[in-house]
């Protein structure tokens, strides 16, 4: 079991691992996990401390808000009441500012929610459902990230879950009350993103690293879980071989199933959720990939299952479900949860693509066994999610340029806009330039007056108001930051004068005025580097199982059979 808890800048947390809860008649011994020690994790007479239902109730963040929505079709969610038990926190305590998704030239617009599960134990119900007591009113960890796309054209759905392990240079957040968390000085394992002022600074996290817009978040406790999980009756899961999650010093999560296909709920079903002892390579990561087989199969059962049906256990289950949840301030109302989940209905399950961020194994001294984002690949996964593209190749309904607009966008949006209308005129337009060329992490030398170069750019252009500053910086891509609303159509006028597309303009506090970053993409010439072609399918390191795939099996662990 791993031992929540607050370290410093550099350092890593973890959560609850696999629970102990049988005799010594184990079918296996395996090393430690990766990256800890577990003499920690231990009571005082040398026992270890059991965590109960703890692992599964962290995955069931990232489908519970799915099986809410769903359920909104019954109309149980109108039910006004439920509106005051509704919890809500920021949306981004990070200093930049996306924006929001763009409507695309036929006015659909896409929609990124990150999907986050708390280890919180700080109420009775929580602690009621067993284990962890050790963690019982302590800072929470964010241990389930997973980023849901909706298309524009709501034609497919790609969920992208980053591995708890991460690690991550974490953006500057101020929490509400002015509370201010230093951005990092080194790697911190994503996790942690939410002890630095809650859900808004997960979300910063994510931004910061993919600069994918992110619409909303929905946070998920323990609560509801059990209940919502046995009300469908059951979900089928496969596995390769007999397995039994259990080794010889007790730990695993005790789940014991025959080879083929089995309908799991209950217990059976929260084993399956936390067991990491006897699937693939007995890593967190082979855990993720069980639980995405389990979210599509859940997600299969859920359409057709009718028990759910019943007005009187969907109200049970949705008072349950959000007192459970706390969303940003864009869902706090019950016709707006209603409304999205008409939105993700209309996908059906062929077109929902359950992916994992590429990633490899940190080679960095007292990082062992913790994951960094795949160089190339984790950014090809972003892009496709920032373009728009399907991640299972299939591409979308979207009409190609030309095209008529499809049933229900909006007419006068069919046609892109160049410049914004409310912009000034160029030379009223007062533009800082930095030398950012070097890129992130400084993998490339700064290139000598490059902010002095494109700042002439600029005046030749007609913002004679351009001007280079000291002040550098470190972007990949070429940006534009403002700070104000008022400044948004300036800016936009300078990105479409530089040929920048719509989403290199982003605001921001870190920035008193329109300023641009010179990024790596621009290290020569009178234009960015265009990118290559964006991928039109998810790269196989991002391990894609799609929602109907019903034969999805998972590889058993060597040892670990019976």
């Amino acid at each position: 079991m791993r031992h929540s808890s607050v370290r410093g800048e550099g350092a890593t947390a973890q959560s609850a691992e696999e629970i102990p809860d049988g005799g010594a008649d184990a079918s296996a011994t395996v090393p430690p996990p990766r990256g800890g020690s577990r003499a920690a994790r231990r009571r005082a007479d040398g026992r270890p401390t059991r965590r109960g239902k703890r692992r599964v109730l962290r995955w069931v963040a990232s489908v519970l808000s799915l099986l809410i929505l769903g359920t909104a079709a019954a109309g149980y969610l109108y039910y006004r009441h439920l509106n005051g038990s509704i919890q809500t926190d920021a949306l981004n305590l990070g200093e930049t500012k996306l924006g929001g998704s763009k409507p695309n030239a036929f006015g659909q617009t896409p929609l990124n929610i990150l999907l986050i599960g708390s280890d919180a134990r700080d109420d009775e119900a929580n602690q009621a459902l067993g284990g962890g007591t050790d963690t019982f009113g302590g800072p929470p960890l964010a241990d389930v990230q997973m980023l849901l796309h909706l298309s524009a054209d709501r034609s497919n759905m790609s969920v992208v879950s980053m591995p708890r392990d991460t690690m991550l240079m974490m953006p500057k957040c101020t929490e509400p009350g002015g509370k201010v968390h230093p951005a990092s000085k080194g790697l911190v394992q994503t996790n942690e993103s939410l002890q630095r002022g809650g859900p808004g600074c997960t979300v910063a996290a994510w931004q910061e690293l993919t600069k994918i817009p992110v619409d909303h978040f929905m946070m998920i406790d323990f609560k509801g879980v059990v209940s919502m999980a046995d009300a469908i009756g059951g979900v089928p899961v496969c596995v390769e071989q007999n397995v039994h999650s259990r080794t010889r010093d007790g730990k695993g999560s005790g789940l014991k199933l025959p080879k083929g296909t089995s309908v799991i709920q209950g217990e059976t079903a929260l084993q399956w959720l936390r067991t990491r002892y006897g699937f693939e390579d007995g890593t967190d990561i082979g855990r993720t990939h069980a639980q995405h087989q389990y979210m599509t199969s859940m997600a299969r059962e859920f359409r057709k299952n009718a028990k759910l049906t019943n007005p009187v256990k969907l109200n049970s289950l949705a008072q349950a479900a959000i007192q459970a949840m706390v969303v940003d301030t864009g869902l706090n109302k019950i016709d707006k949860l209603y409304d999205l989940s008409m939105e993700l209905k209309k996908v059906p399950p062929g077109r929902i693509t359950m992916t994992t961020m590429p990633w490899v194994y940190s080679t960095k001294i007292g990082m062992e066994g913790r994951v960094e984002p795949l160089a190339g690949e984790a950014e090809d996964v972003f892009r496709m999610v920032r373009e728009d593209i399907a991640l299972d190749g299939k591409g979308s309904g979207t009409p190609a340029n030309g095209a008529s607009p499809s049933p229900g966008a909006s007419a006068s949006a069919a046609a892109p806009t160049t410049a914004p209308a409310a912009a000034a005129a160029p030379a009223k337009i007062a533009v800082s330039v930095r030398n950012a060329t070097s890129g992130r992490n400084g993998t490339e030398a700064r290139v000598k007056n490059r902010a002095n170069d494109v700042a002439a750019l600029l005046a030749g252009k007609g913002f004679t108001k351009a001007a280079a500053e000291t002040q550098t910086g470190t972007e990949d891509t070429t940006v534009i930051r403002y700070a104000t609303d008022a400044q948004a159509a300036d800016a936009g006028a300078v990105a479409t004068a530089l040929g920048l597309p719509a989403d290199s303009v982003q605001k921001s506090e870190d920035v008193s005025g329109i300023t641009l970053f010179v990024g790596k993409d621009w290290r020569s010439g009178t234009a960015p580097t265009p990118p290559p072609a964006a991928p039109t399918v998810a790269p196989t390191s991002a391990h894609a199982l799609n929602g109907d795939n019903e034969g999805a099996c998972m590889p058993i662990q060597q040892g670990f059979t019976w």
